[in-house]
């Protein structure tokens, strides 16, 4: 989209590129959800009890359905969970990433921070805590691992749908 305008020094042309959004999943009855902008920013993550594949289903559709722009879903999981959010977003025309633990994990994470899935979560919940902090995501909560685990899948997500080209440098 470009605007003419006219300053100082005559007309001048302003290019605005329209702004378009990634949501990261992490899939399970429990979702985490994250959604990053095409600069790579995190712009909010949340985690929701969805109770039943059936409501996961409906909020999906609602979710997909509800941010403008949204380009690319980075999904991790699998089984009916992970399909209910694939079929959605296969419907909306958008692209999709689909992932596991350990794809995303060797990238972000330093080995000795995935030995097993509890060490994993809370190392999801230190690293996305810095995430948050360098992001204009409201921070009036801590993340629980599910949306700790959806703000890394999201920046994971980023770097292969090439929103973001320089690795984010965490505090170790």
């Amino acid at each position: 989209m470009k605007f003419k305008t006219t300053g100082t020094n005559g007309p001048e042309t302003i290019t605005c590129e329209r702004t378009t959004y990634l949501l990261a999943v992490d899939a399970g009855v429990k979702t985490g959800l994250a959604l990053y902008n095409n600069k790579g920013c995190l712009c909010w993550y949340r985690s929701h009890n969805m109770g039943s594949v059936a409501s996961l289903r409906m909020a999906a559709y609602h979710l997909l359905n509800s941010i403008e722009n949204l380009s690319w879903v980075v999904i991790e999981g699998g089984g009916p969970v992970a399909q209910a959010w694939i079929k959605e977003a296969t419907r909306k025309n958008l692209n999709i990433i689909r992932t596991d633990a350990g794809e995303w994990r060797k990238v972000i994470l330093h080995p000795r921070e995935f030995r097993n899935s509890a060490i994993a979560k809370q190392s999801a919940i230190t690293l996305s805590k810095q995430i948050i902090e360098s992001s204009y995501a409201p921070s009036a909560n801590r993340p629980d691992h599910d949306a700790a685990e959806a703000i890394l899948i999201g920046l994971w997500g980023c770097r292969e749908a090439g929103f973001r080209a320089e690795p984010f440098i965490f505090k170790r």
